[in-house]
């Protein structure tokens, strides 16, 4: 079967006085059957290369479902009388959630379980379920939660009486994904947040149980369009806060709890360039600020006094501070020193870190506990160690392991190893990356190596451990992370060194990352892949404009390829809310740097690595039009006789299928994909590390 071929209709852009042509703009229209039959020629052409991989693909498969345990229960977290967790059996898609009554966790064992919910129940006669978030009213009598079935950002809220095991008739559409639910402290109201018509959050509403929807109070109204609307309770459970956010500026308004009629009190008015975060502790406020502090500092606040602010801990250009976790008797503050995670404890208008025995790892402080804990619990894991869950005493300080996440099948760490490596990038920075492989990996010379980077909004790429990984590592495989710059691994410094007009440090960075691996003999060009998905499908799709010849085979899921054009595009869901993140090409300056790395923009009559990508039909993040055009434009001008397949979910969004089997299927096969490329078999284990 030839690959499918798009029928291309002249559609130049004009702006700036340049002309961006697309001959591929008709794919946007999901309502023309012409768009649709071309997306199911693609998936019929990603099935025919994928048939003869189909034995590979499912022993890789069969490989991972042997490494699910039989059954993964989480700690258990304590709220008045119960104690609440999830647990996941090995032939279930779908967690199950649960909670027992008991006056200590010592008496867990003899407690009697009461299922909260169970997905798995919710799913049947579903091809696609999520649900994202659940609260617990303060009495634990009800729970609300938040579901979606077509994979959009536009979730209904559900009640369900944890009494009768029924659920009630309060049931409220089109409220937003996650940040955007809370119970008032009597139980009586809900605050919810409801998503406009390109699904960003920006109206919150107030409804009483039991009376209609219809009738539900706007509380607050987010109107500027580069702003997002959040909800949380404090830990203390005594506020409501209220976020506006962009991503530059912060504007907090908060609600007493109990008293769930009155206004909102705004804390502090919206500044550009000023984020700051609040939490609550007895008579204060505690503020974490980026006023003339890059990496954030620490001040309290008094409840009696909210224009006064006492600086608690110093800026640091060493220290990130990213988050506050109040409990009665103690303050902890989470962040990153040293490119890796960290906790500390306030002590003495200091802080006094917590130590760890590995060089690598990823620690946090485990959410919803209990403001009245005397025992945290704290979430550890690395490349090499499952995750781990310790109970750290407030009173003594002293930690305790209560629970590793069991690992099915056959692991014993010491035939693995992981390493931080360093590359100097172009300006002469050094990026971190961190790498996980088998012992005698490299004994042959350079080794199969999958490279994985995102490097946007901030957001990290940390050491974690995947018992899914195991069965391509003992093939001889090598899984590197690059942590570019637009990430916030090396502090606020390198996420702000990797957005806006510095966004081409992103890709930079990752290809110093490939060269360093291929001149230090880890690897070799006919060896590697590189892996990203939505902004990091941009990085890879970036890339392979920049320098495929580094890469035999790039993956690029739900990838962010047409920035320029959907970045003019209001209609597009969250397009305003993202031009502090890339700029707004309606500037003259942003749209030209934009253009210099927009994958789409950027095809060339060049050869390009294999190419596996995937999208999603309702995606209201990445729109499935992206990497069509892109697929279709790459086919019509490349020069080479590498495969590249597009894979579209026709009834799933960002986030691919519902479901852990499901996730382990769709992985399976891009796996598959990536080691007929690289020329790995099903029969190379390494059997005898040296």
């Amino acid at each position: 079967m030839k690959p499918p071929v798009a029928k291309r209709i002249p559609h130049p852009h004009e702006l700036h006085g340049d002309v961006r042509e697309d001959d591929y703009y008709w794919l946007k229209d999901r309502t023309n059957p012409e768009v649709i039959e071309y997306l199911e020629e693609e998936n019929r052409y990603f099935e025919e290369i994928m048939r003869p991989l189909e034995e590979q693909a499912e022993q890789i498969y069969e490989s991972m479902v042997d490494r699910v345990p039989d059954s993964e229960v989480k700690v258990p977290v304590q709220h008045g009388p119960f104690f609440y967790y999830s647990r996941l059996d090995k032939d279930k898609q779908y967690p199950i959630y649960a909670r027992k009554r008991a006056a200590s966790r010592e008496l867990l064992p003899e407690a009697t379980e009461e299922v909260v919910l169970d997905l798995n129940v919710l799913a049947e006669g579903s091809d696609y379920l999520s649900v994202t978030a659940q609260r617990i009213s303060t009495d634990q009598n009800r729970l609300a939660y938040l579901e979606n079935r077509d994979g959009t950002d536009r979730y209904t809220i559900h009640v369900k009486d944890l009494e009768t095991d029924e659920l009630l008739p309060d049931r409220i559409p089109d409220v937003f994904l996650y940040g955007s639910m809370e119970w008032s402290r009597c139980g009586d109201y809900i605050f919810y947040i409801t998503v406009d018509e390109n699904q960003r959050p920006y109206r919150l509403w107030r409804h009483r149980l039991g009376s209609d929807v219809d009738n539900d109070e706007l509380v607050f109204e987010e109107k500027d369009e580069t702003f997002t609307l959040f909800v949380s309770k404090s830990q203390s459970g005594k506020f409501i806060f209220v976020y506006s956010h962009s991503k530059t500026s912060s504007e907090i308004r908060m609600l007493d709890a109990d008293a769930p009629l009155s206004p909102l009190q705004l804390l502090d008015a919206r500044r550009e360039g000023i984020l700051y975060d609040v939490e609550h502790r007895e008579d204060d406020l505690f503020i974490l600020t980026n006023e003339e502090a890059l990496n954030f500092q620490l001040l309290r606040c008094p409840l009696n006094d909210l224009e006064s602010r006492v600086k608690i801990i110093e800026h640091s250009e060493e220290r990130y501070l990213q988050a506050i976790y109040p409990f009665r008797n103690t303050l902890l503050v989470a962040g990153r020193e040293n490119g890796l995670t960290q906790i500390w404890k306030v002590q003495d208008d200091g802080l006094e870190r917590f130590e760890w025995e590995e060089p690598l790892y990823t620690v946090a402080v485990l959410s919803d506990q209990s403001y009245e804990a005397t025992e945290v619990l704290l979430q550890y894991e690395s490349l090499l160690t499952p995750k781990t869950t310790f109970g750290l005493n407030l009173v003594t300080g002293e930690k305790h392991r209560l629970q590793v996440a069991p690992v099915s099948g056959e692991y014993d760490r010491s035939n693995y190893r992981q390493e931080q490596l360093w590359a100097e990038a172009e300006d002469g920075v050094n990026v971190p990356m961190t790498a996980v492989y088998r012992e005698g990996a490299f004994d042959d010379g350079p080794a199969p190596l999958i490279l994985y980077g995102y490097g946007s909004y901030g957001a990290n790429s940390d050491p974690h451990f995947d018992p899914y990984r195991i069965p391509l590592l003992d093939k001889g495989v090598v899984f590197v992370t690059a942590q570019v710059r637009g990430g916030s691994e090396m502090g606020r410094s390198w996420y702000e060194d990797g957005k806006m007009q510095k966004k081409r440090n992103t890709f930079t960075d990752f290809i110093a990352a490939a060269k360093y691996l291929i001149e230090q003999d880890y690897t070799s060009p006919n060896l590697m892949a590189a892996r990203g998905g939505s902004a990091g499908g941009l990085l890879v799709g970036a890339v392979a404009n920049m320098a495929g010849e580094l890469f035999q085979v790039i993956v690029p899921a739900v990838p962010f390829v047409d920035v320029v054009t959907t970045m003019l595009d209001t209609t597009i869901p969250l397009t305003t809310l993202e031009w502090d993140e890339w700029g707004n090409p309606q500037d003259r300056e942003d749209y030209f740097y934009m253009k210099s790395y927009s994958p789409y923009d950027n095809v060339e009559a060049k050869n390009y690595p294999h190419m596996y990508i995937t999208t999603g039909l309702n995606d209201p993040r990445v729109g499935y039009w992206e990497p069509a055009k892109w697929v279709a434009r790459m086919r019509a001008i490349k020069t080479d006789d590498n495969v590249i397949v597009l894979k579209t979910n026709m009834g799933a969004g960002h986030f691919g299928k519902s479901g852990r089997f499901n996730h382990l299927k769709e992985a399976a096969e891009c796996y598959a994909f990536i080691l007929d490329k690289l020329g790995v078999t099903a029969e190379l284990p390494i059997s005898n590390p040296r």
